[in-house]
């Protein structure tokens, strides 16, 4: 038994000692390796990225600053494609690459429903989590309209930059200023409402709904009723009914004016100026203030709206 432990003792000895040498010796080759393949990166890159604003918010195309910095030093991109930095910083750092500044055209969240509590029918009061993510998954919030904003501020709570704030109504309004489309609320949406649009496309549709004309009122004021007219009175191509939902063609945004709008009989496509939307001259007025009965229709007595 002693001869078989000392055995065992010299065998495990010389493994440690094997194992040992060959870390050595391996590390060796990675310290050569390192000196010779060694690139040098470029210093430029510490101080680009010390005069971006840190926000790692992806706005820009990257994953964050340092990446960014890392493409414009490289020439691949310009200073002016961060949304967040002040137009003075990102001048400041084409001046230091020289470089040109570039444009980048700004881009903002559009949210595409109206349908707030005063203009929405909720057929239940959901009490659970308050998230619209959990209100989802647990029966879909109670709001009759199934494509419609939930209100529970999920996106709200993803935004970093203090752009989405939740109305009297219980919709989130985005600041164009403050926004950086940075992407979060896209992504914290579970209804898909939110997406990124190019400032200057002010013609929108504010609602998703896949509901058909009296059908679609029932569930909300202000949705789509597939009635065509807006598409009718667009320049042609611009606009197309695609499964009961008024679908406008960006790409050919530079022939949009405030036509298609003038005949939408419940405002569910506007003219965003800024953050105020303009609804066509047939759009019924919103007068209500207060929200709808929960499983109930109003009281028709109550006039809600007036040419």
């Amino acid at each position: 038994m002693s001869e078989l432990i000392l055995w065992i003792g010299s065998n495990l000895a010389g493994a440690l000692v094997f194992m040992g040498g060959l870390g050595l010796v391996l590390a060796g080759v990675l310290a050569v390796a390192n000196r010779k393949l060694h690139v040098a990166e470029d210093p430029r890159i510490d101080e680009v990225e010390e005069m971006l604003p840190k926000a790692n918010c992806g706005a820009c195309g990257f994953p964050g600053c340092r990446p960014f910095a890392e493409s414009c030093v490289s020439g691949a991109s310009n200073p002016g494609g961060c949304t967040v930095n002040s137009t003075d910083m990102s001048q400041f750092i084409a001046e230091f690459l020289g470089v040109e500044l570039g444009e980048e055209a700004k881009r903002v969240a559009r949210l595409a429903c109206a349908g707030g509590t005063h203009v929405a029918r909720m057929r239940a009061q959901y009490t659970g989590l308050k998230s619209c993510q959990a209100a989802v998954v647990t029966g879909g919030g109670g709001k009759a309209c199934s494509w419609g904003c939930l209100g529970l501020a999920d996106c709200e709570v993803s935004c970093d930059f203090d752009a989405i704030r939740m109305n009297r109504y219980g919709l989130p309004e985005v600041s164009e200023e403050k926004c950086v489309a940075c992407n979060d609320c896209v992504e914290a949406c579970p209804l898909d409402l939110f997406s990124l649009q190019p400032v200057n496309n002010r013609l929108w549709v504010a609602c998703k709904s896949l509901a058909e004309g009296d059908e679609a009122l029932e569930d909300c004021e202000v949705a789509c009723t597939a009635c065509g007219r807006c598409a009718a009175d667009a320049p042609e191509g611009l606009i197309t009914m695609v499964n009961n939902l008024a679908v406008i063609d960006y790409a050919r945004n530079n022939l949009a004016t405030r036509l298609p709008i003038q005949r939408c009989p419940t405002g569910a496509i506007v003219w965003l100026e800024g953050e105020q939307a303009d609804k066509g001259l047939a759009a019924k007025k919103i007068i209500r203030k207060d929200p709808l009965p929960v499983g109930l229709d109003p009281d028709p007595t109550h006039l809600n709206s007036s040419p």
